[in-house]
């Protein structure tokens, strides 16, 4: 079975092998009182990675985003998120909507958009807080960070980025022969911009393959939310094991990160390559989710079905308006081109385009 389901980008494993002993899982307090041991320096790294002063780790983004637009929003203030974000983020915000705190959608991707919003509530003085993806796998785009960071700034507000599909994939300096730039930092370094008033909240779960969570940002907003944390109070903190997948992450990121990243950009040109010698189209850009443009026949349903009688593993799923069912393709490091070959060859005859069926898969 081929398996274009994956989201570990670099095919980071961490075998048990590969990561240093722990004497124990869990110390069994919560990070409230103490910090699993570890936990700091690995969240320094991840901060200074990233291009941020501070950074703090979570068992997932959601403990995170559960806390932070309630503390944010406190009393005052308003939030504006981008349509087109994560599920985690947005079920933090519900959380803050039913506390009474201002929700405002805006346009996905659109700076100006957000800026009629903000200035439609500019009575009511409340400093805005914008949230968005900084990288979108839907559209493949990046987030216009740069703009709208200028909104935020002319009220004084805060931008809070879900950089999940960014880190570990997205760096500094990209260039024709380095198309995911160096380092893998994310959004923020992609984008050569940053500054106190910009907060990341990432998984380490996709690039980097720990099912971790790091907000890092400026040293006072890291602190606050440290000591304003309810799930820091009454959730578990990483363990220990998570905590040296962390450290080993961040070792192979160092030694081997661009060489990775290099093989999955070439990985992802081929797919795109092979699909528009076969007449398909796809989103996502030299991102490593591939979505397949809707056909007029057979529907997403039926190809997904016909593919994995093919032995060909896909993901169904719905487009950003809920309702159109749409076919994605995830690379990762692991793949090789004849993988992507034999995909495209199956996509084909599954779509009516191949006729028989090549020798070679009989």
């Amino acid at each position: 079975m081929l398996d274009f389901t994956s989201a570990l980008y670099l095919d980071l494993r961490h075998a048990s092998w590969e990561l240093q002993p722990w004497a124990q899982f869990t110390t069994g307090r919560p990070a409230a009182l103490a910090s699993p041991p570890g936990a700091h320096t690995v969240a320094q790294r991840l901060a200074s990675l990233q291009g941020c002063a501070s950074a703090t780790l979570a068992p997932s983004t959601l403990h995170i985003f559960w806390d932070l637009f309630a503390m944010l929003c406190r009393g005052r203030g308003a939030i504006y998120m981008d349509a087109g974000i994560y599920p985690m983020a947005r079920w933090g915000i519900e959380r803050a909507a039913a506390r009474g705190v201002l929700v405002q959608t805006f346009a996905h991707h659109n700076a100006q958009a957000l800026r009629r919003r903000v200035q439609q509530d500019a009575h009511r003085r409340a400093p805005p807080v914008v949230v968005a993806d900084g990288f979108c796998p839907g559209c493949g785009g990046l987030a216009p960070i740069a703009a709208y960071l200028e909104g935020v700034r002319a009220c004084d507000g805060r931008l809070i980025l879900d950089d999940t599909q960014a880190l570990g994939i997205l760096g500094h300096a990209p260039r024709p022969d380095a198309p995911y730039g160096k380092g893998g930092g994310g959004s923020l370094r992609w984008s050569e911009v940053g500054g106190p008033d910009v907060v990341l909240v990432s998984s380490l779960a996709k690039g980097f393959g720990v099912p971790v969570a790091v907000l890092a940002g400026s040293d006072a907003m890291v602190r606050r939310f440290e000591a304003e944390s309810e799930t820091r109070v009454h959730s578990s903190p990483p363990s220990i094991a998570v905590i040296r997948a962390a450290e080993h992450a961040l070792a192979v990121n160092h030694e081997q990160g661009d060489t990775l990243r290099q093989r999955l950009a070439t990985l992802v040109r081929r797919l795109r390559l092979r699909l528009a010698e076969a007449g398909f189209s796809a989103t996502g850009g030299m991102f490593p989710v591939q979505t397949l443009a809707p056909l007029p026949k057979p529907d997403a349903m039926t190809l997904h079905q016909r593919l994995l009688r093919l032995g060909v593993r896909t993901v169904l799923h719905h487009g950003r308006n809920g309702h159109d069912p749409r076919l994605s393709l995830l690379i990762t490091a692991r793949h090789c081109p004849g993988d992507i070959d034999r995909a495209v060859e199956a996509l084909t005859y599954a779509a009516g385009i191949y006729s028989p069926w090549p020798q070679r898969w009989r």
